[in-house]
């Protein structure tokens, strides 16, 4: 058997940095045509309710891009005839690239079958046939719709997990894929028949077999990646592991993936046989923790030697970064992590705490750092940045 290609760590970082755009440097006058250069990179965008300082799914685009019009995201995604994104569950829910909508109904399929969505909402499948279509009857008449806005939808129970039954249904027939997202007011999904939404041109391209469809989306995942475990590749679009398992080999012998081996990693490891070394990278930003670079924990602590762990679901007095802690990449390196709120009324960027990387000298992040929070005050809106008093002579606030 021949030898694996041996990958040092420093390599594999430059490697995964360039597959997700971190070594190209930000354009001057951001435009939708570098917005669609991101997405044909990452693929999918993850969609998350938290607003402590901008919405989950603009963020990798600022990372990326700079201060770009949040508006080109808002046209790519619910534009009737300039959207090039569809709402579906990717990575957790998604804005996916609109073309890749084929390669997903095969998991529709399985969710209309009850299978691969959760157990409540698959016994509400099961037992509720006839509410559940008399809802998709109403959309079809009435929509695009909020699920308050249906007739038979009744009354949510409580908290935001406290679903109405047409909540429910509508949910089960988004899975399905029987309805989508046509736009959204504020952050509430109003729901359309894809037949509505979607260009014929995407409704009637052919639809790949579960196989065919589930190598394509890991074939995708390795070259957003650059470089992977089985877990990481899994993750990216949140597959499962039988059926990973079974496509890996499958794309070895193809050619597809590359088994390399990476130092300090263990197990079998994947490359792009495509994948980009750069022999530096010069990044600087701020990352949302939804953001692919860190998606999957255990690459980012093999990746950068930094653990990370979101404590927005923490109890105030266990957390030991804050409540909404980005990382903080520059050069090949997370060298701290910042909890950062946008306070809209007040006008002001705040930054609740900076902690550096122990390998990492507060004085040497300043500069940088500065730049950066200046950056993401401007393209917010915030005239006005609030830091640690141990921060803000350094930072020059």
């Amino acid at each position: 058997m021949a030898s694996r290609t041996r990958i040092s760590l420093p390599q594999a970082r430059r490697i995964a940095l360039a597959a997700q755009g971190f070594s190209d440097g930000r354009p001057d006058a951001p435009s939708a045509r570098h917005l669609t250069r991101v997405l044909q990179r990452s693929n999918l965008l993850q969609i998350d309710s938290v607003n402590v300082l901008v919405r989950a799914h603009y963020m990798p685009l600022f990372s990326r891009l700079g201060a770009y019009d949040r508006q080109l995201l808002e046209r790519a995604a619910y534009h009737p005839r300039k959207r090039n994104t569809f709402e579906y569950w990717g990575h957790e829910a998604s804005l996916i690239r609109l073309d890749l909508h084929p390669l997903f109904r095969w998991r529709m399929a399985r969710a209309a079958r009850g299978e691969g969505v959760y157990g409540g909402l698959a016994r509400f499948g099961r037992e509720k046939r006839a509410f559940i279509e008399d809802v998709r009857r109403e959309i079809a008449a009435r929509g695009p719709i909020g699920a308050g806005e249906l007739s038979i939808g009744g009354k949510s129970r409580g908290a935001w997990w406290g679903w109405s039954d047409g909540k429910r249904a509508l949910e089960w027939l988004f899975w399905a894929g029987e309805v989508t997202t046509a736009t959204r007011r504020g952050f509430e999904r109003l729901y359309d028949l894809p037949e509505r939404v979607f260009p014929s041109s995407v409704l009637n391209a052919p639809t790949p077999s579960e196989d065919e469809a589930q190598r394509e989306l890991l074939r995708l995942s390795i070259k957003a990646l650059g470089i992977a475990s089985e877990r990481c590749l899994r993750d990216y679009f949140r597959l499962d592991v039988t059926d990973t398992k079974r496509r890996i080999p499958e794309l070895v012998e193809a050619g597809d993936l590359v088994p390399v081996t990476v130092d300090g990693w263990s197990g079998p490891v994947y490359l792009d046989p495509e994948a980009r070394l750069p022999r530096r990278v010069q990044a600087r930003a701020l990352v949302s923790p939804f953001d692919p670079i860190v998606w999957e924990r255990t690459r980012t602590e093999r990746l950068f030697d930094f653990r990370y762990r979101i404590e927005i679901y923490t109890p105030a007095e266990k957390r030991e970064f804050g409540y909404y802690c980005l990382p903080f990449l520059l050069g090949e390196s997370i060298v701290a992590r910042l909890d950062l709120k946008a306070d809209r009324a007040a006008g002001r960027l705040i930054v609740h705490a900076i902690h550096p990387e122990a390998a990492h000298h507060p004085e040497d992040l300043a500069e940088p750092l500065a730049a950066e929070l200046r950056l993401m005050a401007d393209w917010l809106g915030l005239g006005d940045i609030a830091a640690p008093k141990n921060w803000t002579r350094r930072l020059g606030l």
